[in-house]
Protein backbone atom coordinates (compact mmCIF):
# COMPACT_ATOMS: atom_id res chain seq x y z
CA UNK A 1 0.00 0.00 0.00
CA UNK A 2 1.38 3.36 -0.97
CA UNK A 3 0.08 4.83 2.73
CA UNK A 4 1.56 3.73 5.60
CA UNK A 5 -0.09 5.27 8.93
CA UNK A 6 -0.01 4.78 12.23
CA UNK A 7 -2.22 5.93 15.06
CA UNK A 8 -1.57 6.70 18.32
CA UNK A 9 -5.29 6.66 20.39
CA UNK A 10 -3.41 8.17 23.75
CA UNK A 11 -2.45 11.09 21.98
CA UNK A 12 -5.18 11.12 19.19
CA UNK A 13 -2.72 11.40 16.45
CA UNK A 14 -2.09 9.98 13.04
CA UNK A 15 1.30 9.99 11.37
CA UNK A 16 1.25 8.85 7.52
CA UNK A 17 3.56 8.23 5.00
CA UNK A 18 2.60 8.63 1.04
CA UNK A 19 5.29 7.07 -1.16
CA UNK A 20 5.51 5.97 -4.76
CA UNK A 21 2.11 6.47 -7.19
CA UNK A 22 -0.82 7.40 -4.98
CA UNK A 23 -4.57 7.03 -6.47
CA UNK A 24 -8.10 7.90 -5.19
CA UNK A 25 -8.69 4.77 -4.19
CA UNK A 26 -5.41 4.81 -2.19
CA UNK A 27 -6.39 7.91 -0.51
CA UNK A 28 -10.22 6.44 0.11
CA UNK A 29 -8.83 3.30 1.67
CA UNK A 30 -6.44 5.33 3.70
CA UNK A 31 -9.53 7.37 5.06
CA UNK A 32 -11.84 4.35 5.41
CA UNK A 33 -9.20 2.99 7.71
CA UNK A 34 -9.08 6.25 9.79
CA UNK A 35 -13.09 5.94 10.14
CA UNK A 36 -12.85 2.03 11.08
CA UNK A 37 -10.35 2.75 13.74
CA UNK A 38 -11.98 5.86 15.09
CA UNK A 39 -9.33 8.35 13.98
CA UNK A 40 -10.99 11.07 12.06
CA UNK A 41 -11.09 13.46 15.20
CA UNK A 42 -7.36 12.93 15.66
CA UNK A 43 -4.69 15.93 14.47
CA UNK A 44 -3.43 13.94 11.34
CA UNK A 45 -0.26 14.82 9.78
CA UNK A 46 0.00 13.81 5.94
CA UNK A 47 3.51 13.20 4.80
CA UNK A 48 3.08 13.10 0.82
CA UNK A 49 7.03 14.43 -0.24
CA UNK A 50 8.02 10.90 -1.39
CA UNK A 51 4.57 10.43 -3.60
CA UNK A 52 3.24 11.42 -7.01
CA UNK A 53 -0.51 12.00 -7.21
CA UNK A 54 -1.77 9.22 -10.21
CA UNK A 55 -5.24 10.76 -11.17
CA UNK A 56 -7.19 9.81 -14.43
CA UNK A 57 -9.21 13.18 -13.64
CA UNK A 58 -8.02 15.26 -10.99
CA UNK A 59 -11.02 18.00 -10.88
CA UNK A 60 -13.46 15.27 -10.94
CA UNK A 61 -11.72 12.89 -8.22
CA UNK A 62 -10.98 16.04 -6.26
CA UNK A 63 -14.47 16.20 -5.97
CA UNK A 64 -15.43 13.05 -5.65
CA UNK A 65 -12.56 13.30 -2.48
CA UNK A 66 -14.32 16.02 -1.09
CA UNK A 67 -17.73 14.25 -1.22
CA UNK A 68 -16.43 11.27 1.02
CA UNK A 69 -14.88 13.96 3.34
CA UNK A 70 -18.32 15.71 3.59
CA UNK A 71 -20.00 12.59 3.98
CA UNK A 72 -18.09 11.54 6.92
CA UNK A 73 -18.36 14.84 8.82
CA UNK A 74 -22.04 14.58 8.62
CA UNK A 75 -22.45 11.40 10.04
CA UNK A 76 -19.12 11.37 12.80
CA UNK A 77 -17.62 13.28 15.06
CA UNK A 78 -15.92 16.90 14.59
CA UNK A 79 -13.11 16.32 12.29
CA UNK A 80 -9.27 16.92 13.54
CA UNK A 81 -6.52 19.40 11.87
CA UNK A 82 -5.11 18.44 8.79
CA UNK A 83 -1.37 18.82 8.35
CA UNK A 84 -0.15 17.87 5.08
CA UNK A 85 3.51 18.12 3.63
CA UNK A 86 4.09 18.55 0.17
CA UNK A 87 7.37 17.88 -2.15
CA UNK A 88 6.88 21.14 -4.44
CA UNK A 89 4.88 24.13 -4.88
CA UNK A 90 2.54 22.64 -7.40
CA UNK A 91 1.52 19.70 -4.86
CA UNK A 92 1.27 22.23 -1.85
CA UNK A 93 -1.06 24.18 -4.50
CA UNK A 94 -2.97 20.96 -4.91
CA UNK A 95 -3.02 20.20 -1.36
CA UNK A 96 -4.45 23.48 -0.32
CA UNK A 97 -7.37 23.31 -2.75
CA UNK A 98 -8.23 19.85 -1.38
CA UNK A 99 -8.05 21.57 2.12
CA UNK A 100 -9.90 24.56 0.70
CA UNK A 101 -13.23 22.10 -0.53
CA UNK A 102 -13.35 20.83 2.99
CA UNK A 103 -13.62 23.77 4.73
CA UNK A 104 -17.17 24.48 5.54
CA UNK A 105 -17.13 21.19 7.65
CA UNK A 106 -14.78 23.44 10.11
CA UNK A 107 -11.83 21.88 10.41
CA UNK A 108 -8.76 23.51 10.19
CA UNK A 109 -6.49 22.59 7.66
CA UNK A 110 -2.98 23.87 6.22
CA UNK A 111 -0.59 22.76 3.67
CA UNK A 112 3.42 22.82 3.89
CA UNK A 113 6.68 22.21 2.25
CA UNK A 114 8.24 21.85 6.02
CA UNK A 115 7.55 18.83 7.98
CA UNK A 116 8.40 21.23 11.31
CA UNK A 117 6.57 23.77 10.45
CA UNK A 118 3.94 21.24 9.68
CA UNK A 119 4.38 19.68 13.25
CA UNK A 120 4.77 23.12 14.63
CA UNK A 121 1.29 23.80 13.31
CA UNK A 122 -0.96 20.91 14.34
CA UNK A 123 0.30 20.97 17.97
CA UNK A 124 -0.68 24.63 18.20
CA UNK A 125 -4.19 23.10 17.40
CA UNK A 126 -7.20 22.17 19.71
CA UNK A 127 -7.57 18.58 20.46
CA UNK A 128 -10.99 17.30 19.40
Amino acid sequence: MPITFRIDHAKRHVEALAEGGVTLKDIEEFLDALVVQGAIPYRKLFDGRRSVAKYVDLDAELMSLAARISAYSSHLERRGPLAIVACDPQSQELAARFLNLGKPSGRPGRAFLDDREARRWLEEQPKT
